[in-house]
């Protein structure tokens, strides 16, 4: 009986904690519904009394959300193959091979993950400047193709697997890339996955980089573009929530569909940290 109870409050907690976490949710898509005056009203009201589509109709034809979809669509696929590769090759070099060096190449590596990545945007839209990328998609992609969280993150899967394989691949005569591509890199999917995702995550949230290195609207990914539809003195806030719920739909149902994905990525991932 004590064990039952002791169910009944665990699950009432994660209940409790899931709506906490579904409400700012559900007033956004409330709210995208509202006239201007409901969604300022003192005090605020749950339910608008008619709801208004005419919001998102208005978000369509202020902003050219198709360029958004696309410049976001690139920019994380872009990070996504670029973190993955990368990341997945240094990991290797710092967890399997032998050279001079290579404990003060992971340093590095580790201490770039204590600096605030504020720090980095001076030089990286100096590298975009100088390579005439600015304005375009890859300029957007740029910051994302190497990942020091990657490296640290897939070094640990790495260090997991058996040396037996390498010496038997080295027996065979594979050469280090072979072992690499065709032998180490499949047992690593987990890893690899749960990179894949966190990289998605992080690209797809990108607002500072994005804003600094592309002034036309047209190149802008959603979280950018979005900043458009906040005032200087005045902000239609239904249509920001519009704005938002079609900025947002692609991520959860990216998330519905790969969510077992998700899960056993990020549980691996506890597993081997």
């Amino acid at each position: 009986m004590q064990r039952i109870s002791k169910n009944w409050l665990i699950h009432l907690l994660l209940i409790s904690g899931g709506i906490i976490m579904a409400l700012p949710f559900v007033w956004m898509i409330l709210t995208s519904g509202k006239t201007l005056v409901e969604s300022t009203q003192i005090p605020p009201t749950w339910f608008p009394k008619s709801f208004q589509l005419s919001n998102y109709q208005a978000v369509l034809n202020l902003l050219p959300f198709g360029a958004f979809y696309l410049n976001t669509f690139l920019m994380v696929i872009g990070r996504v193959i670029g973190s993955v590769l990368f990341s997945a090759m240094a990991a290797y070099a710092c967890a399997r091979l032998r050279f001079p060096g290579r404990e003060l190449f992971f340093a590095l590596v580790l201490i770039q993950m204590m600096i605030p990545a504020s720090i980095f945007i001076t030089p990286q839209y100096l590298l975009a400047q100088r390579l005439g990328i600015l304005n375009s998609v890859p300029a957007l992609i740029l910051p994302g193709i190497v990942s020091a969280f990657g490296t640290f993150l897939l070094r640990q899967f790495f260090l997991g697997l058996p040396s037996e394989l390498e010496e038997a691949a080295h027996l065979e005569g594979a050469n280090v890339w072979t072992i690499f591509f065709k032998i180490m890199l499949p047992l690593a999917k987990s890893g690899l996955i749960a990179l894949g995702i966190f990289t998605t995550l992080f690209a797809f949230k990108d607002l500072m980089w994005p804003l600094i290195v592309n002034t036309s609207i047209r190149q802008m990914p959603l979280a950018a573009g979005l900043a458009n539809l906040q005032g200087q003195y005045a902000t239609n806030f239904p249509q920001l929530m519009a704005g938002s719920l079609l900025a947002i739909w692609p991520m959860v149902a990216v998330f519905i569909i790969f969510q077992r994905k998700f899960i056993e990525g990020i549980a691996t991932t506890g597993g081997k940290l």
